[in-house]
C-alpha cells in the first residue's frame, strides 16, 4: 500500500470509537471503554446514612474508597434484582473513580461515526443531557450514555462528599 492509503486507513480508524456494551433490564448501553478501569462481580457495599437510593454506598478497591452507583435505580428501571450476571463497571472520570452497577456487560463494540446518530429529546428512560447519541449496528440499538457528564451532574456532586 502507499503512504496516501495508510493514512486515509489510519484516520478512518482513528475516528472510530469503542464501547463496553451493557444492559440494563431490556436495554442495551454503551460507554467510551477508555473510561473503563475494570469490570467486577457485585458485592455488598457499606451503606451510607443520608444518600439517594441509587447511591448504593461505598467500597474498598484495594485502598481506594469507591462510591457505588447503581444505574438501574438512577435510571428508574422497575424491576432492580441482584444475581449472577450484576456486575459493577468501574469507571474513572476527571480523576475520580466511581463503580457502576448494571445487569450485565455484553461485549466491547467498534462503531464508526456515521452509525452513532444525534439523541433524541424523548423515549429514552435518561434525560438527554446524558446522552452521546444512539449507536446503530446491524438490528441493535444502542443508547450511548456520556459517562462524564452523568457522573459530574450537581446530583452526582454527593457521589463525590460519600468519596471524601
Amino acid at each position: 500500500m502507499n503512504q496516501t492509503t495508510d493514512a486515509a486507513m489510519a484516520t478512518a480508524e482513528a475516528q472510530n470509537s469503542e464501547f463496553l456494551v451493557f444492559s440494563l433490564g431490556d436495554e442495551e448501553y454503551a460507554i467510551d471503554i477508555l473510561k473503563v478501569q475494570e469490570i467486577r462481580g457485585y458485592e455488598n457495599v457499606t451503606r451510607i446514612a443520608n444518600t439517594p437510593d441509587f447511591i448504593k454506598g461505598v467500597t474498598n478497591l484495594r485502598g481506594v474508597i469507591v462510591p457505588i452507583v447503581d444505574l438501574r435505580i438512577k435510571f428508574h428501571l422497575d424491576k432492580v434484582e441482584y444475581g449472577g450476571q450484576t456486575v459493577v463497571i468501574v469507571v474513572n472520570v476527571e480523576d475520580r473513580i466511581v463503580g457502576i452497577v448494571v445487569d450485565g456487560v455484553s461485549d466491547v463494540m467498534t462503531l464508526s461515526p456515521d452509525q452513532i446518530k444525534p439523541a433524541p429529546e424523548f423515549g429514552v428512560t435518561l434525560s438527554s443531557d446524558f446522552l452521546s447519541g444512539l449507536g446503530s449496528l446491524d438490528d441493535r440499538m444502542l443508547v450511548i450514555v456520556d459517562i462524564d457528564k452523568l457522573l459530574t451532574s450537581d446530583e452526582m456532586a454527593l457521589v463525590e462528599k460519600v468519596a471524601e
